[in-house]
C-alpha cells in the first residue's frame, strides 16, 4: 500500500525513480521494491521521503491527508481541571502539613501548586 502511494506521490512530483533514489541516497533499485511492495521503507526514510515528494508521513501511509475530529466539551474540561487543580492543592497542602507539621510548609507547597497550574494554563491554554 505504502509503495503505491509512494509511486503515485513521485509521479505527482514529476520525478523518476533515479531522481528520487538521488535525492534519499539509495539505489534505484530501493525506490522500486519500495512501489512493487518487495520491501517497505523503515520510519526514517519514510521521512525522506516524505519530505522529497512534499507530503506528509500520514498521506504517504494513507494515501490522502486524514482530517481529525477532535469534539470538545468545554463545559466537562473546565469543571473536571477546575476539580483536578483544586484537588491537587489541598492534597499538596496536607501532605505539606503532615510530612514537616508546619503550616508555613503547607502554604508554601499549595501556592507552588498554584505557580504551576498558572504555567499551564499559559503554557497549553485553559481547554
Amino acid at each position: 500500500m505504502i509503495g503505491k502511494h509512494i509511486k503515485s506521490y513521485r509521479e505527482q512530483s514529476k520525478m523518476t525513480q533515479e531522481e528520487l533514489a538521488e535525492t534519499l541516497s539509495v539505489t534505484r533499485q530501493a525506490v522500486s521494491n519500495w512501489e512493487c511492495g518487495k520491501t517497505q521503507p523503515d520510519i526514517e526514510t519514510l521521512h525522506k521521503i516524505a519530505d522529497a515528494l512534499g507530503v506528509t508521513v500520514e498521506e504517504l501511509i494513507y494515501g490522502e491527508k486524514r482530517q481529525m475530529t477532535v469534539v470538545h466539551n468545554h463545559y466537562t474540561t473546565t469543571e473536571t481541571v477546575g476539580k483536578g487543580v483544586s484537588f491537587g492543592a489541598v492534597l499538596a497542602m496536607v501532605i505539606s502539613y503532615v510530612k514537616w507539621e508546619s503550616i508555613g510548609w503547607a502554604i508554601l507547597h499549595g501556592l507552588l501548586n498554584w505557580i504551576y497550574v498558572i504555567y499551564y494554563i499559559i503554557q497549553y491554554g485553559w481547554s
